[in-house]
């Protein structure tokens, strides 16, 4: 077998370097494949083979010199040196990498591949694929809350983590002020009100409008106010402005920034930066329609709640409420208060409780409550006054109806109170004496709003110290629950409860009743429940909110 030359051989003048190398046939092979440019060394690590792409590649690389710096580039000396079977790095402006393949007799070829373009696809892969992860987590956290403020502190966080050195959100809530909200390196640093004219900036005027809509703009960094940027920022080096769209209508502008030693922003980043801020402002302006329905709801509700009691000389009056669904404050049950007008006048009391659940048994407890309270005035007679709203809910074109107890309360010069009581398609009201005894109020009447004539019974009667009368309604004692979960807790059980209460503060009794539907129901569903208790005046009593309020009033 013939040696392997030295590393001062030279080929043997006039012959071809093939000639002189062991292994010449898959040489030659190797070099006439076309697969790239190829070198082979023989086994003391110098050049024997350059095919003409591999000169075209390292032009200072000649036979018989040793594959290192500066003739190849460090990355590919280096794995010559270390003998490794792939290495990859740059020659020039393109990207190169070198397989080495071993040759008998101890020689090696490196094959080496232009893959420059393939890492270019792989790097937009990449960056596609992480703006897309990033799009699917800044969604996620956006959709984790409908409070305007927190989706606006969250955009500028999220821009200011990826896309910028620093993000900038200019929005309002609904009204003409703006809000600024930076965040630098996805922190927060700064909110406050814009005092400052937008349209120093070049681009967000146009941005906060909205319509028509404009793309994202590079503006030049001398251009942007002192303002805008935050502090201790730094050289500002590239600055994009890009329109929050809403649903409909503008929901802001957002603006990246980006300090001199990062990159300019380029073509791509502007387009990825307004596909985020399309999401951004869809969040934004859901939050805000969140807020203002939230809002009107509110106002709304405030409302239809029942009303505050006062603490009066003349009546010791508490009361509880308790709408089906835990989510509500309001619902079909209600109740009323009304006080007489000067010393010794009769108080105005009803409880009473709309047909369904929800918004709808809302509202139309709101329309009896206020018709009531206007038809009060004009007649005192309980069945001529239940006679008018019948007739008045008949004309409505909901067909909902609902039942009520109508109490007028009038204290006594010795400090009893005098009661009439009208109950209409309603439990009748109980009457806790002071030994004990719970009577029922002989009470009785047909439904409102349901048929052209009613009828109806008014009871009277004298509460004296230390009786109660209780107003309730049905999801008291339809409450379902007990031992087996469906037992309905009814009238006996509440019968039974009350005579333990003689005595006690007018508070206290509803306390005990409220405990004793809580304690029945569990966690279970339940209908509305009002409890509306009316008692002689004591020379000291309790209050269940300090002598003004709304007594146990739960959601």
């Amino acid at each position: 077998m013939t040696s392997s030359p030295r590393s001062t051989d030279r080929p043997v003048e006039g012959a071809h370097p093939l000639a002189a190398a062991p292994g010449a046939a898959l040489a030659h092979a190797l070099v006439e494949s076309g697969i790239g440019a190829v070198v082979m060394l023989d086994g003391a690590g110098l050049v024997r083979l350059l095919n003409e792409s591999a000169r075209d590649l390292f032009p200072g690389l000649r036979e018989a010199d040793a594959m290192c710096a500066p003739r190849v580039p460090d990355w590919l000396a280096r794995a010559q040196y270390e003998q490794l079977a792939f290495a990859q790095g740059a020659v020039g402006a393109r990207e190169m990498a070198a397989r080495r393949m071993p040759l008998p007799d101890g020689h090696v070829a490196y094959l080496l591949d232009d893959v420059t373009l393939e890492l270019v696809w792989q790097r937009r892969w990449q960056e596609e694929r992480d703006r897309a992860e990033f799009l699917a987590r800044a969604s996620a956290r956006l959709l984790t809350t409908l409070n305007w403020h927190r989706s606006v502190q969250a955009v500028a966080e999220l821009a200011g983590e990826r896309m910028a050195d620093a993000a900038v959100v200019i929005a309002g809530n609904g009204d003409r002020r703006l809000r600024l909200t930076s965040a630098v390196d996805g922190r927060l640093v700064d909110e406050r009100l814009l005092t400052e004219p937008v349209g120093e900036v070049p681009g967000l005027a146009d941005a906060l409008a909205g319509f028509p809509s404009v793309p994202a703009r590079c503006v030049a960094p001398a251009a942007v106010p002192g303002w805008l940027v935050p502090d201790g920022f730094g050289p500002l080096g590239s600055v994009v402005v890009t329109p929050m769209p809403g649903n409909g209508v503008p929901a802001g502008a957002l603006v990246l920034l980006r300090r001199t030693r990062t990159p300019a922003f380029n073509e791509d980043e502007e387009v990825f930066s307004r596909v985020f801020a399309a999401r951004a402002g869809a969040a934004l302006s859901a939050a805000a329609l969140y807020a203002d329905r939230a809002e009107t709801t509110a106002v709304l509700q405030r409302s239809l709640l029942p009303p505050v009691l006062r603490r009066s000389s003349g009546l010791d009056l508490a009361a509880t409420y308790r709408a089906s669904r835990a989510t509500d404050l309001i619902g079909g049950d209600f109740y009323d208060v009304h006080p007489g007008s000067g010393p010794g006048g009769e108080t105005f009391l009803v409880l009473g409780d709309v047909c369904g659940k929800g918004a709808r048994a809302a509202v139309l407890t709101g329309k009896i409550r206020n018709t009531l309270s206007a038809l009060r005035h004009l007649e005192s007679d309980h069945h001529r006054l239940l006679e008018l709203l019948n007739a008045t809910l008949l004309e409505e074109t909901d067909s909902r109806f609902a039942t009520m107890v109508l109490a007028g309360a009038t204290p006594l010069s010795h400090g009893d109170v005098a009661l009439r009581l009208t109950a209409a398609g309603h439990p009748a009201p109980l009457i806790v004496r002071a030994d004990g005894t719970v009577d029922e109020a002989p009470t009785r009447g047909t439904l409102i709003g349901a048929l052209p004539e009613i009828t109806t019974r008014t009871c009277h009667t004298v509460l004296r110290a230390g009786d109660t009368c209780l107003l309730y309604s049905d999801g008291v004692t339809e409450a379902r629950g007990g031992p087996g979960g469906a037992e309905l807790l009814g009238e006996e059980r509440l019968r039974a409860t009350l005579a333990d209460c003689a005595r006690l503060p007018v508070e206290a009794v509803i306390e005990r009743v409220e405990n004793l539907t809580t304690q029945w129901l569990g966690t279970r569903e339940h209908d509305d429940i009002a409890l509306l208790g009316i008692a002689a005046p004591r020379g000291t009593h309790l209050n269940t909110v300090n002598g003004t309020g709304r007594g146990h009033h739960t959601g």
